[in-house]
């Protein structure tokens, strides 16, 4: 699998290329928690933030990720609302982003305590380099798959009731 390899902040991160079609809410705060755990042990032991770049690139992302899950689900596509999960998944991105609020109100306790405010700062500027380049790369290609998605479904019901009334058109004639 190719391994695209990033520089943020002075920290190499690597992010592999095969990017999820549908950001799942679940997901993104199970991937949030995981980072965010091994944060506040980091920050316990003593650990500098620079050392643990990968728990912060990990954590920012999934919040990146979290955000536009919500985003995705407050414009959603026809054929999702005709099912009815749009409401579900509604509730679980609301209970998600208010777990990753808390997550993010911890940290900034956490890190304003242990390494002072100008470290909360240096975290933010990260987090929004984070959120721009997932913006540019990943979510952007997910969106254009959502379009063609829907183009295509549009287009093949298109033919389906073309067709249809085509083949009405021609019973009718043959009578």
């Amino acid at each position: 699998m190719y391994h695209q390899v990033i520089q943020i902040d002075r920290q190499v991160v690597g992010l592999e290329e095969g990017v999820p079609t549908v950001i799942d809410p679940v997901t993104a705060i199970g991937l949030a928690t995981t980072a965010f755990n091994a944060l506040k042990k980091g920050i316990a032991v003593g650990k500098d933030l620079q050392d643990m770049g990968g728990q912060l690139t990990q954590w920012a992302g999934a919040i990146s990720d979290l955000d536009f899950a919500d985003r995705q689900n407050a414009k959603p596509p026809w054929y999702k609302t005709l099912g009815g999960g749009v409401q579900a998944e509604a509730m679980e991105i609301f209970a998600a982003k208010k777990k990753a609020e808390s997550m993010r109100k911890e940290l900034k306790d956490y890190i304003c305590v242990m390494y002072g405010p100008s470290h909360w700062d240096e975290l933010l500027r990260i987090e929004a380099d984070i959120r721009k380049q997932k913006k540019e790369h990943d979510h952007k290609r997910i969106e254009m798959q959502r379009k063609l998605i829907e183009w295509g479904a549009g287009f093949v019901l298109f033919l389906v009731i073309t067709g249809s009334l085509v083949g009405l058109i021609y019973l009718r004639t043959l009578q």
